[in-house]
């Protein structure tokens, strides 16, 4: 009798991502001198590669872990954890440190525990966000991991994609997050195609306790509100299918966005000059899409975070091409100014 289907699709998702890990590995370059550089390595000079889960202790995490401790038993894959400590609540390192013996306890290592210092940039879950991936980012450095597995569900990426559509940020927003991303595809999401219940039904089968942090469904926070308020509400109009329909949204507009950006990424040499500004007339004949994605992309590459830079802003960069009427310069996140002059669209950091 074979594991309980929870259990076997949450493997299988891991399986799959593992596999992947695993050719690209073989697709890059072996060095002779780390043959023999862990134990179990391969004799063709290649170590088996480190693979981390992100783990919060709370179900999604803790079924993402127990499956790749299981898979990675099979395969020619190291396992390891690490666990990030905001400290935004009490006892938060005691919970951190439970989580790494839980880890411990599945066979994973190494395993670890890293605290952060949270700031006030964006607002209180994009600055823990940017807290965590830093922190993961330096981890999988140190630690040389070829891939940092998270645990975001499809139930995530439904939140993701109308959080998207609230703020009016474009179809990039739409996508919502990539099965792969990061730095070399650092990042990757194995239950994007999962709902929480599956994550949730595999920990009970398999008797793994989670801990439910209380600002999931604490009020304050935007996507708490969405989660527990918002899309309930919607499947109540709608009917069921919401989230599996926004789902499908973020794929077929990643498709989208991505040759969006390829073009955008093109058109943006050929719009500067021999002095490397953008010339407006060049930005004025492009498409309205493709020419929001040039500007994005410049300021984006003069110091504006990303995550502060919304759709008001493109636009008002926008008029300086499109609706030009001798407006002055444009102050943008992190004292980024735009300005037009001599028929030059000027973007740099004050």
């Amino acid at each position: 009798m074979g594991p309980h289907p929870a259990v076997a699709a949450i493997r299988l998702a891991v399986r799959r991502v593992l596999h992947d890990v695993l050719n690209e590995q073989t697709e890059q370059p072996a060095s002779p001198h780390l043959a023999g550089a862990y134990p179990g390595s391969p004799p063709h000079g290649r170590p088996e590669p480190l693979v981390l889960v992100a783990c919060s202790g709370g179900a999604d995490s803790m079924a993402l872990a127990s499956a790749l401790a299981f898979e990675a038993r099979k395969l020619a894959v190291r396992a390891g954890g690490v666990t990030i400590d905001h400290g935004l609540q009490d006892g938060s390192e005691f919970r951190a440190a439970e989580v790494v013996s839980r880890l411990g306890g599945l066979g994973l290592d190494p395993v670890e525990s890293v605290a952060v210092a949270v700031g006030r940039a964006g607002g209180p879950e994009a600055a823990a966000r940017d807290a965590r991936y830093a922190a993961l980012d330096a981890v999988a450095e140190r630690r040389g991991a070829a891939a940092v597995l998270l645990g975001h569900t499809r139930d995530d990426q439904a939140e993701t994609v109308l959080l998207g559509l609230a703020r009016g940020s474009g179809i990039r927003s739409l996508s919502g997050m990539a099965a792969v991303s990061g730095a070399a595809g650092r990042y990757r999401r194995p239950f994007l195609q999962l709902d929480r219940q599956t994550a949730r039904k595999a920990c009970l089968i398999q008797q793994l306790p989670v801990w439910d942090d209380p600002h999931n469904t604490d009020p304050a926070y935007t996507r708490s509100r969405l989660r527990h308020e918002g899309l309930p509400a919607l499947e109540k109009s709608l009917g069921k299918g919401v989230v599996e329909a926004l789902a499908r949204t973020a794929r077929l507009s990643r498709d989208d966005a991505d040759a969006l950006d390829a073009w955008a990424a093109d058109a943006e040499a050929s719009s500067r000059d021999e002095t490397g500004q953008l010339e407006c007339a060049k930005l004025n004949a492009l498409p309205p899409a493709v020419r929001s994605r040039v500007l994005r992309r410049s300021v984006i590459a003069a110091g504006s975070p990303a995550g502060s830079l919304f759709a008001r802003h493109i636009e008002e960069i926008d008029r300086l091409i499109t609706g030009w009427r001798g407006q002055g310069a444009i102050n943008l996140p992190g004292r980024v100014e735009a300005q037009r002059q001599g028929g030059r669209l000027v973007i740099r950091q004050g």
